[in-house]
């Protein structure tokens, strides 16, 4: 029966595979045991990579990997996680369901289950019960949670405010759907370049390798950074907690994510760099979009909050 719900996770999630309920109590064996079968979608993912050496390079591949990685990663860390997990600012429901959409073309799983365990890891973030800690090991921090049976499901108690959207539970419900659709454009896209722009020197197979295979599988191991290195690796401004760090180089890939020792100093500000030497370009753009209209009420850190509790170790 396990191996046929495995199987059934590749189309739909709510299969009974994993419990979701975070705060249970569960076997530490069963909690950390890889689910093989289910995540051979992944290891596909990361196998198709390859690819690069049959379908070869163009400037138009480089731009359309460089432009897909960017607009991905804005959404998974303005939305998926300011917005949907920290609830950080306000917008519409057409915007809020455009940027889930793609948010999960980042193929990082749905929105709800994204939120889901992010609010449980910053309410236990670092101890025992914290999904992802780099005290329960580097590589589970990184990546060995999400690929357990036990991390699978999502705990609808974490997001009363986000189940109420049918559009977002779908999205969660059929979290492999929009990926593929992505997939299929992107080769669309370079099948038409080849027909219509044949100068561009591209083609289907080119962009969907380097526009979703490649761009997906470095957009996800960055993003993953947060969880594992930003919590062993770089400068702790506040005495948060928990092992959180700010890391400028980690805030340059992620666009913004970086500062992750101010986020968890307060999570409820829709800028993670405190300070205007530290960059946020997902702040940035957000910041854009509320001069016009598309996003409001960006949260603040407050003066007070921003200068307390400093600690001076690295």
């Amino acid at each position: 029966m396990t191996a046929k719900r495995s199987l059934a996770s590749w189309f739909r999630t709510d299969t009974g595979l994993g419990s979701g309920h975070l705060n249970g109590e569960t076997d530490l064996n069963e909690e950390r045991q890889v689910d093989w079968l289910r995540i051979v979608p992944f290891i596909g993912l990361h196998l198709a990579c390859l690819g690069i050496f049959l379908v070869g390079w163009s400037w138009t591949a480089i731009a359309i990997f460089a432009a897909s990685y960017l607009v991905r990663m804005f959404a998974i860390t303005a939305f998926y996680h300011r917005y949907f997990s920290h609830r950080s600012f306000r917008t519409s429901r057409t915007v809020q369901f455009i940027f889930a959409l793609i948010g999960a073309s980042a193929t990082q799983r749905g929105p709800l289950w994204w939120a889901a365990h992010h609010r449980h890891h910053h309410k236990v973030a670092d101890r025992e019960a914290d999904p992802h800690a780099p005290r329960h090991g580097f590589l589970w921090s990184h990546m060995g949670w999400f690929l357990s049976r036990r991390h699978f499901g999502t705990d609808h108690a974490q997001i009363p405010d986000l189940v109420k959207y049918p559009e977002l539970r779908w999205l969660d419900r059929y979290d492999l759907a929009i990926p593929v659709v992505y997939a299929v454009l992107l080769f669309a896209l370079g099948a038409l370049l080849e027909r219509f722009a044949p100068g561009l020197g591209t083609n289907g197979w080119q962009l969907l390798v380097w526009g979703y295979f490649v761009s997906t599988v470095v957009l996800i191991h960055v993003t993953l950074t947060i969880n594992s290195l930003a919590h062993v690796w770089g400068k702790r401004r506040y005495a948060t907690r928990d092992d959180s760090r700010n890391n400028a180089f980690l805030a340059v890939l992620t666009l913004g994510e970086g500062w992750h020792n101010n986020h968890h100093h307060f999570p409820g500000s829709a800028r993670q760099g405190f300070f205007w030497w530290e960059i946020d370009l997902s702040f940035y753009v957000l910041k854009l979009m509320s001069w016009v209209g598309l996003v409001s009420d960006l949260k603040s850190v407050p003066e007070g909050i921003r200068n307390a509790r400093r600690v001076s170790s690295a």
